[in-house]
């Protein structure tokens, strides 16, 4: 079965089993088949057979489940967005994909009601190998976000992999879903969950914003496979309930996205003994995820920083120095080279001849992150460039310069991270401004604020803002980033 009539077939073989859950939601397996099924004969019937991507532009509604199964279904690949996204870049990431139509959840319960008739006897426009399933839009350094095509054979190739090598119990198992849908991390916690006919547990933004919202909800929520960043988990490691009373139930605790920390690990091993924690480390363009590591006491007794695993079957991982291969333990750039690798990024030829190549007959991506090999293990090093993990999220310093750049006060920007651990904590935004007005540094930094989120996600916007009349500069000309960050 492909990964479509996997996900149908919990919809005959269980079909009251809950599916996803949501605040007071409920979606049963039996709903999300016949009612993406609606979707898609909708769909079918209004855009044209030409593969084009649909948005959905949601939070962690059902209708986001629906959406994304009845896009597919109608030989349409999805791009998920989050509500959360300032309109100017659900604009621009619109006319990037050339997408034909932008779906809302209250859009897509219309559809759904006026084509539910036709649900029942729809055959869905199952997509090839080649054929996109998903595109993800990553920060980009030239202040456009790019987006990632993912296709249904990387995602199987995942999805294939995951599931032989974490042995979920089938029809059994609830996982969190901590990421929004816009981040390619969430796709972890909802094709093992779907594939393997459990249940999706969502939090909202606006539960986790409230620690004691967190906990409540994680009370009641029995998760047996935790899914998270590791930022959010150390979070939840503030409060000293959280511990195996609250979530008797959970076996895994599964990790991507940013640098687990000893700390995090050890914590978590010492207040859930009877689960087990797992790494992992991949960019979006290698569809999630493409090594993994189990970590036990052996692990953090022997290694600091943690590894983040060793390659998932039919990919290779080379570390290279201009394009030539490395050999024992000299550290350089990560290549990843499978299935699982992206065909490139939509409607951008140039980035993707930039980034994307082949490798012993097979695609190959050029992360631009730095790491290591030792006792068959890849650690990660850190970024070649200016792209940076913050609490999960990959940000190109770039873009958020960029957009800086564009308001109307300020003359230049230069973005810091504040690393801690090896881990970035904040951004920082070094500001000169084109004239110093009479408002306090507290009033102008609101201003700016204010204005850049009109432009970007919250995540991007920095914490700290500091007022400089010059920037200091190398020997060559440049900024002087080594001195700015002195300064934090």
């Amino acid at each position: 079965m492909n990964l479509l009539q996997r996900i149908d077939h919990w919809g005959q073989e269980n079909p009251n089993q809950i599916a996803h859950i949501c605040g007071d939601q409920k979606l049963t397996y039996s709903e999300l088949s016949q009612r993406s099924n609606a979707l898609a004969a909708s769909l079918a019937k209004k855009l044209p057979a030409d593969h084009s991507p649909v948005a959905m532009l949601g939070h962690k509604e059902s209708e986001m489940l629906i959406a994304f199964l009845g896009i597919v279904k109608s030989g349409h690949p999805y791009i998920p967005l989050d509500d959360s996204l300032p309109s100017q870049r659900v604009d621009t990431i619109i006319e990037t994909a050339n997408a034909s139509l932008l779906l809302t959840p209250e859009r897509v319960r219309e559809l759904i009601s006026e084509f539910m008739p036709e649900a029942f006897r729809f055959e869905s426009r199952y997509p090839e190998l080649d054929d996109a399933w998903y595109v993800i839009f990553t920060s980009g350094s030239t202040g456009n976000p790019k987006g990632v095509v993912i296709t249904r054979g990387c995602l199987e190739s995942f999805v294939d992999w995951i599931l032989a090598e974490q042995n979920f119990i089938e029809g059994k198992e609830i996982f969190l879903n901590q990421a929004p849908f816009s981040f390619d991390l969430s796709v972890m916690d909802l094709y093992s969950s779907l594939a393997t006919g459990g249940t999706l547990f969502s939090l909202t933004k606006d539960v986790i914003a409230e620690p004691k919202q967190i906990y409540k909800a994680l009370e009641n929520s029995n998760i047996s496979v935790w899914v998270s960043t590791p930022s959010f988990a150390q979070l939840c490691l503030l409060d000293s309930s959280f511990e195996k009373n609250m979530l008797p139930h959970a076996r895994k605790f599964w990790f991507c996205g940013e640098i687990l920390t000893p700390e995090v690990a050890s914590g978590l091993l010492k207040r859930f003994p009877q689960s087990e924690v797992w790494n992992t480390y991949g960019p979006t363009e290698a569809t999630v995820a493409t090594t993994s590591v189990r970590i036990d006491q052996d692990i953090l007794n022997r290694y600091s920083p943690l590894p983040v695993g060793r390659p998932k079957p039919e990919s290779q991982i080379q570390i290279v120095n201009n394009g030539e291969p490395l050999e024992g333990q000299e550290r350089g750039e990560i290549v990843i080279a499978g299935k699982n690798v992206s065909i490139g990024y939509i409607n951008r030829p140039d980035l993707t001849s930039h980034a994307f190549f082949k490798m012993d007959n097979m695609r190959a991506y050029h992360t631009g992150d730095l790491g290591h090999f030792q006792d068959d293990l890849l650690f990660f090093d850190g970024r070649i460039d200016f792209q940076i993990k913050l609490h999960g999220h990959r940000i190109e310093i770039g873009d958020i310069e960029n957009n800086l750049h564009a308001l109307s006060a300020v003359q230049d920007a230069a973005v810091i991270p504040f690393i801690k651990n090896g881990k970035a904590e904040y951004l920082a935004a070094f500001i000169i401004l084109k004239s110093r007005p009479a408002n306090t540094d507290f009033e102008i930094t609101r201003m700016l604020k204010r204005e850049l989120g009109e432009r970007l996600p919250d995540y991007m916007i920095p914490r700290k803002f500091i007022y400089l009349q010059q920037f200091p500069m190398t020997t060559n000309g440049k900024t002087d980033r080594r001195k700015l960050g002195e300064q934090l």
